[in-house]
């Protein structure tokens, strides 16, 4: 890799990550259901001056605490209560992930590591990808990732005050993860530190006084919100919390319900192209071992790949467990894949591991079928027509119907990515270095285009219609809900506010019952003949497969 002064590389990852991360954020709307969940849980704290309770649909929200929440919060302060703002906590987790993880790949090994092992993340689909949503799993991997991190640091150092301090800042990340996303944030780390000490046949890894600095540092930073609710609200909003917690773990949400290889698959294609070069990570330390055998250095690179490969085992065997199965519950795993990655990566570019046919066959597969994936999506966009009699899914074919104006270049995006990964295989061999960096900055480049080019269009055949039908009933004094089936975007694109009417939360009385005010309703074709025959309803549109209904107020 061509030198670059040391000074200047956290710089040069700042200015990488501002160009790729924040650029369209505020491009396409936000997504239901987690997107625009957690946008309006923000958004409800600042409507009711209320940010210590969260709140969805101005009740209580059991599932979610409010750290993320109040980042959203001071960017709506900001920026407005948008789609940019809800995505711009995590632009700044990204650009923060990559420091740390160039930071400690170079205490671990050493600066080409640290650079590398950032490359791999920043240049991997899913990865980059998320640090540009709205969804907590970012942050929250952040946080744990750190903490697992120092708690490695303080099990190496153990018997020293150094240990200490590690414990404790371990603690407080903890309990920074737990203010973010609950108890799993303990739970991550608990399991790999077992199975850790157990693979240490359970000798002294960690002292008495510094696990209980560890717990303390950790609920003391978890009470600032759980502590908080506790004195003002009484023990029944946690035991609801908690209950949610368990029905997640135990039972399937509904269209979430996957096979037990399901995470698997999503690390292999949607960590393209490092989960490729982690697979041989799992078996060769190229990196710890090659930096200085006999140092501290190389003991600790060792110990600390242990923890990552544990990690990685402990992530996607609890959540191809866990019944719920969402792309992002394994997004933890992504570090651990990251590191692994770029040892192989290390390992190849200093000549100490030699390249693998089965990488060159992987990449060009996995490479192929995304660049024509990309290509094909709007070659099918500008054919919605010759398409839809053959898609027996009613309210699918009726989303394809949207009228999209496709410019005609878009598949040319595809196309070009699908060269670039042919041409890097080729060129491999003759330039190592500079086709492997191509490789990870060619998703980023990729993505760049995608984001503004192809994403806002499929999103206006999937949610378009129904978006711009609350937005414009934006200040009106209606009421207006989504029936047959589960969605938050009438809450956060109509602006909804705090209701006056309690009986308003009951389908049943906006429907049948006497409403005070005219109320409008949402419905997907494929539902429609649960509620056609109502004589309470009328059918005023039908647009892309949304069919809205108004019902006038009962006494006007």
């Amino acid at each position: 890799m061509p030198r670059i002064p040391s000074r200047l590389i956290p710089v040069l990852i700042v200015l990488a990550g501002a160009l790729f991360y924040f650029p369209f954020l505020g491009r396409v709307h936000l997504f239901d259901w987690d997107e625009i969940n957690f946008a309006e849980s923000a958004r409800e704290m600042i409507v009711t001056g209320n940010y210590t309770r969260v709140q969805i649909n101005f009740q209580p929200f059991w599932e979610k605490p409010p750290l993320f929440f109040w980042l959203q919060v001071l960017a709506m302060k900001a920026f407005g209560i948008n789609e940019f703002a809800a995505r711009f906590p995590n632009a700044v987790i990204g650009i923060v992930t990559l420091l740390v993880l160039y930071s400690i790949g170079k205490k671990i090994v050493d600066e080409r590591f640290g650079l590398l092992w950032a490359l791999a993340y920043f240049g991997s689909l899913t990865p980059h990808l998320y640090f540009k949503s709205g969804i907590i799993d970012p942050t929250f991997n952040l946080f744990i990732f750190l903490s697992v991190w120092l708690m490695a640091g303080a099990v190496s150092a153990y018997g020293t005050p150094k240990a200490t301090r590690l414990a404790a800042f371990s603690g407080l990340f903890v309990g920074l993860a737990v203010l973010t996303k609950g108890p799993v944030g303990g739970l991550l780390l608990g399991l790999t530190f077992l199975v850790y000490w157990g693979i240490q046949r359970f000798r002294p890894i960690l002292s008495f006084l510094n696990g209980l600095l560890f717990f303390g540092c950790g609920l003391a930073v978890a009470s600032v919100w759980f502590g908080l609710e506790l004195i003002k609200n009484g023990f029944w909003f946690f035991e609801e919390f908690f209950r949610y917690q368990i029905r997640l773990f135990s039972t399937p949400d509904a269209g979430h319900q996957q096979p037990f290889y399901y995470h698997f698959v999503v690390v292999l294609l949607g960590c393209f192209p490092m989960s490729l070069l982690a697979i041989r990570g799992f078996f060769a330390d190229t990196a710890g071992a090659r930096s200085d055998s006999q140092s501290e250095r190389a003991v600790r690179a060792v110990s600390f790949r242990r923890w990552m490969i544990i990690l990685f085992w402990v992530v996607m065997i609890l959540f191809s467990i866990v019944k719920t199965k969402i792309v992002h519950y394994s997004s933890m795993a992504w570090f651990p894949v990251s590191y692994l990655a770029a040892t192989v990566l290390y390992g190849y570019l200093n000549g100490y591991l030699k390249w693998n046919r089965w990488l060159t066959i992987g990449i060009g597969i996995i490479g192929g079928v995304l660049a024509v994936l990309i290509a094909a999506l709007p070659l099918i966009g500008m054919h919605t027509a010759d398409l839809i009699p053959y898609i027996k899914d009613r309210f699918a074919a009726a989303n394809l119907t949207a009228p999209v104006e496709w410019q005609g270049w878009e598949w040319a995006i595809g196309t070009v990515y699908g060269l670039l990964i042919l041409g890097l295989l080729w060129l491999r061999q003759k330039r190592p270095v500079g086709s492997m960096v191509t490789l990870f900055l060619s998703t980023p480049v990729l993505l760049w285009f995608v984001l503004p080019a192809i994403v806002p269009k499929i999103e206006r055949y999937t949610q378009g219609a129904v978006i711009d039908f609350y937005e414009a009933k934006q200040g009106q004094d209606i009421y207006i809900e989504p029936i047959g089936y589960k969605s938050y975007a009438h809450l956060f694109y109509f602006r909804k506010p705090p209701p006056t009417n309690p009986k308003s939360y009951s389908e049943e009385w906006l429907i049948n019952g006497p409403v005070d005010k005219p109320a409008f309703f949402v419905t997907r074709n494929i539902n429609l003949d649960q509620y056609k025959y109502n004589p309470n309803l009328e059918i005023i549109s039908e647009d892309n497969g949304f069919v809205f209904l108004r019902r006038k107020p009962a006494f006007k």
